[in-house]
């Protein structure tokens, strides 16, 4: 795609009443959707570590207590009195972990631009990573450009006009809540101090500067004033005290560095940076000239045609670009991970608190870190993990009585470990640690990073040696969890009762098993810890695999119970289709039939209504290797759960589904979960034509791939940490090292081709 395929942009501003037409920057950890209004720019700011309050510990100290009788209830089938007890007894206390709320707003009013606009554009660059704005009002162009510095770690407004003295401006920071002080620090700067929530919360500041070419620039209370000036650069700084004793320090020492370079050099710096990870994947589907032909047009005119029904392969692409641009602007290494939103949030209470939703949603934020070439967008994940291991142990301990360390379906920015909300659908699910652990394994998977597996081992054993303790025998032998749910779906029992709370859920098994082989192959390459590999082994002989129900389907209970909402938006029994690789088209025919039928049950019955869900039913049909339903569905997410700025609707804003549609996009493409790497694995009729270039598959390998008439013309295969590599392709191929054709081993299945590389060498695939 050319630089102009990579931009959202719109013929008029955001409606300044809709926060979901405004345009995100962001550095990892300070962000802002830029409203592009005329004649008050309205910025809305965030920063990561603006979290309300501070640290609780709200371990249940009377859970250990009462968790034998909770399970004595279920064992017995009294399935009111052991949710009714589960209610008081493994709850947090309290039940509400911390919430993420918004710094606050920058506000930029504008004198002498109240004429009539013309040649209005508002636009997003992915390429460059910059928010630009441009109108023309009489005969004078007016330009913006957005952008945040990962390098400068602030937030830059440029503003320019290309007649001389033409700029004049009022700019101030607000904040609803919690704001103790808003005073001028010399004539060109202001200081926003206040608390995020009292005074046990953290202590933030926000600083404002502006530097003006031409004309001047004063401050009057907490306004920054410029008269006539020929362009003006703003800098917005943001820190708290979570990392930082000093943050006005830090705000002060930030903006005094970015301040003293020129724009060009302050732009050019952020570029490069940027570039570095972004320039990695490329991606063209369709013919060119036609995916070009439509780059005149505004984005959200692009998508209504989509929901009208018109073909955008430009649109697809697009799309796919700005998942990876998203994570890059949210999740840099050192920063949080990325939330529920990002870090892009206009509320003071968000919804579902903006927190980690370790369910599904925060795992699906970065289902396409490795494969989308953004492996240190990954690590944020990881730091966090290892705090949550602090927190956990103590949880595992004293509400369990348990080894190891143990987290549920949500944790804050002080990683708490302890249940969440009374909501029995989701509350009481013990394997959010768990989940999140495999991405580790995850990581190493792709990177075949020894000394960094050797550094996260313990805390996959810890995360294992929780379940050791955890599993309980249930009435057929098995092993299982007790008390789980299967997030969040309600079961009906023969009598017509309802219920949440149960033993053994499919999707526990699913993860149980996961984590366990991972540990497992583990110690074999790290060469240690044989002892606890085979404790682990023997609990796998004694946990309940994946069955097929009544249906044909895969069971989502230990029983084979009805739902009460067959179209639910999680469809946690298909954990082992997707992100695991425990049911695979070639390996367990059998159980792929049974997930396709799941899948077309839970369709047939409003499934994928969310936007996160429809992007996680993309990634489960590419698994299926259907391309065409897998394309489908990426349409369906476009029509029916994307917003005008492409940001994923929940509803409200969530951006799990951009990640998981992005995610599902490379799957269509690429796979390697099943120990080889599949070349155009899911690849719909659709994209006729088109290339890639800068996937990633396990075993350290870099993909590029063209192909025409729906059939692979060329791969190349850069091998990064050497080993055999495994390809599946459409038809039999050639291997070749430069000109040299390397000797390969072809297994019974014609389509599937084994050769041994070597670190830093490509290897070009002909057919």
């Amino acid at each position: 795609m050319n630089n102009e395929n990579l931009k959202l942009w719109y013929n008029k501003p955001a409606d300044s009443n809709d926060w979901n037409q405004a345009l995100p920057v962001g550095n990892g950890r300070l962000g802002g959707m830029v409203y592009g209004t005329v004649k008050c720019e309205h910025i809305q700011l965030n920063e990561e570590t603006i979290w309300y309050g501070g640290p609780v510990n709200r371990n249940n100290a009377d859970a250990a207590e009462y968790l034998p009788k909770i399970r004595e209830l279920l064992f017995q089938g009294k399935l009111k009195e052991a949710e009714k007890l589960t209610s008081l007894g493994l709850v947090g206390t309290p039940d509400q972990q911390r919430h993420y709320e918004s710094l606050g707003d920058l506000h930029i009013e504008f004198y002498g631009q109240d004429n009539p606009i013309t040649f209005y554009r508002r636009e997003l660059d992915l390429d460059r990573a910059v928010a630009k704005v441009q109108y023309v009002i009489g005969d004078v162009t007016y330009t913006r450009e957005v952008f945040s510095s990962a390098v400068d770690q602030v937030l830059v407004v440029r503003l320019t006009a290309d007649k001389p003295n033409s700029i004049s401006l009022k700019a101030r920071t607000t904040r609803i809540e919690y704001v103790d002080s808003r005073e001028s620090l010399g004539n060109d700067s202001i200081l926003m101090s206040g608390s995020c929530g009292g005074e046990k919360g953290l202590q933030f500041r926000t600083l404002l500067k502006g530097v003006a070419e031409g004309g001047s620039i004063y401050t009057i209370g907490d306004n920054l004033l410029v008269d006539n000036a020929n362009a003006v650069t703003l800098f917005l700084s943001a820190n708290t005290n979570f990392r930082n004793e000093d943050p006005e320090n830090k705000c002060v020492d930030c903006i005094g560095l970015a301040s003293s370079k020129t724009y060009d050099t302050l732009l050019d710096e952020h570029i490069k940076d940027y570039q570095s990870l972004f320039n990695r994947v490329k991606l063209q589907l369709g013919d060119k000239k036609i995916t070009e032909s439509f780059k005149d047009i505004p984005t959200d005119e692009r998508l209504l045609r989509v929901k009208e029904g018109k073909e955008d392969l430009g649109l697809v692409s697009l799309y796919f670009q700005f998942g990876r641009y998203l994570l890059i602007a949210c999740s840099r290494p050192g920063s949080l991970p990325a939330n529920l939103q990002g870090i892009w949030n206009q509320d003071y209470l968000s919804a579902w608190g903006s927190k980690y939703t370790i369910n599904i949603n925060t795992e699906m934020n970065y289902w396409h870190a490795e494969t989308c070439n953004l492996s240190e967008c990954h690590l944020p994940l990881f730091d966090h993990i290892e705090k949550m291991r602090v927190n956990g142990r103590r949880t595992a301990k004293v509400m369990y009585g348990c080894r190891g360390f143990v987290a549920h379906h949500n944790t804050d920015i002080w990683a708490d470990t302890a249940p969440q909300d009374i909501y029995m659908p989701a509350t009481i699910w013990p394997m959010g640690a768990a989940w999140l652990c495999l991405h580790m394994w995850e990581h190493y998977q792709f990177t075949k990073d020894k000394e960094f597996l050797k550094n996260i081992y313990g805390t996959l054993k810890e995360a294992a040696e929780f379940f050791v303790d955890y599993l309980v025998e249930d009435s057929k032998g098995n092993l299982v969890t007790s008390p789980s749910v299967s997030p969040e779906n309600t079961y009906i029992l023969p009598s017509g009762e309802r219920g949440t709370v149960c033993m053994g859920p499919s999707m526990d098994s699913q993860i149980i098993f996961a984590l366990f082989t991972g540990c497992i192959e583990s110690t074999k390459i790290l060469d240690m810890d044989g002892e606890f590999a085979n404790t682990l082994g023997e609990i796998l002989k004694r946990m309940p695999k994946s069955k097929i129900g009544k249906y044909g389907q895969i069971m989502e209970w230990s029983e084979d119970y009805e739902e009460a909402e067959p179209g639910h938006r999680h469809i946690s029994q298909l954990f082992a289709l997707h992100p695991s690789n425990q049911i695979t088209v070639r390996k367990t025919p059998e159980l792929a039939k049974a997930a396709r039928k799941t899948l077309e049950r839970r369709l047939a019955s409003g499934g994928g209504h969310t936007g996160w869900s429809r992007a996680w039913i993309i990634n489960f049909w590419a698994r299926l290797e259907d391309g065409d339903l897998a394309y489908e569905n990426v349409l369906q997410l476009l029509k029916k759960s994307t917003l005008s700025n492409l940001f994923d609707n929940h509803p409200p804003f969530q951006i799990d589904g951009n990640f998981g549609g992005t995610a599902g996009i490379a799957e269509m493409l690429l796979q390697s979960h099943a120990g080889e790497i599949n070349l155009l694995a899911a690849l719909p009729k659709a994209w006729q034509e088109g290339s890639v270039l800068g996937l990633c598959a396990r075993g350290g390998f870099e993909v590029d791939m063209t192909w025409s008439q729906n059939k692979l013309v060329q791969a190349t295969i850069q091998s990064k940490t050497g080993g055999k590599c495994t390809l599946r392709t459409d038809a039999p191929v050639k291997i070749f090292m430069g000109d040299n054709e390397v000797n390969c081993l072809n297994s019974a299945d014609s389509f599937s081709i084994e050769f041994d590389t070597e670190k830093g060498r490509e290897y070009t695939v002909r057919v």
